[in-house]
Order: structure tokens, then sequence, then C-alpha cells
């Protein structure tokens, strides 16, 4: 029942990566698709956290794993995120490159903290 609960969560969440792929394009050095995936992930990431220490107690461990394993694992995506910075770089763009790995570790964290606190206080 893991596996099921895994592999299905990160199907929906590879599903919703595929649709913000979509927005790629649309800047010429940020790909706002893998950006959003990541911020998105690092929001709900903190939100798991407290809900899952709030009411996780009482809920089978197959809900973790489809939450955050499963899920966020889908949506987020740390190899497109490295092979879109390294491309930067191999082709001579290394401030675009620098700035791209600040730019999704420092709002992804951030998401985390927002979505960990604003969470925390509502739920």
């Amino acid at each position: 029942m893991q596996w099921l609960a895994i592999g299905l969560g990160a199907a929906i969440g590879a599903c919703l990566r595929g649709w913000l792929a979509r927005f790629n394009p649309l800047h010429h050095w940020i790909p706002l698709g893998t950006l959003g995936a990541n911020v998105l992930g690092g929001l709900l990431i903190g939100l798991a956290l407290v809900w899952f220490e709030r009411v996780g107690s009482g809920l089978s461990p197959n809900v973790r794993l489809f939450v955050i394993t499963g899920f966020l694992g889908g949506l987020t995506t740390f190899s497109t995120f490295s092979v879109e910075v390294f491309t930067f770089i191999n082709n001579g763009k290394l401030l675009a490159g620098l700035g791209l790995i600040g730019l999704h570790v420092g709002l992804t964290l951030l998401a985390t903290a927002l979505g960990f606190y604003f969470f925390k206080l509502v739920l």
C-alpha cells in the first residue's frame, strides 16, 4: 500500500509540474514553471509539516507518504533546476546561473518558512 500511495501522489505532482512547465518559455532567463514548481513545493511542505504535526498522529502513515514523498517529490524538480543552471554556466552565462541558484534556493526557503509559520497560526 505504501508504494501505491507514493506512486499516486507522484503522478499527481508530476502532472502539475508538467502543467507548470508550459510557463518556462515566458522569460528569457528565468524558467518560471520550474521556479513555480519549486516555490509552490516549498510552501506546501511548510503547510504539510504543520498539518502532520497537528493532525498527523491520527492519520495512516500512507497519507504522509502520499503528500510528502509522492506529491511533493513529483512536483518539485531538482534535476530540471540543475540542468537549467548547468546550461547557463556551460553557455558562458555564469552570473545568470548563479542568479538562478539564488532565486530558487532563496524563494523556496522563504516559501517554506511562510507556509510553516502561516499555517502554524491558522491551523
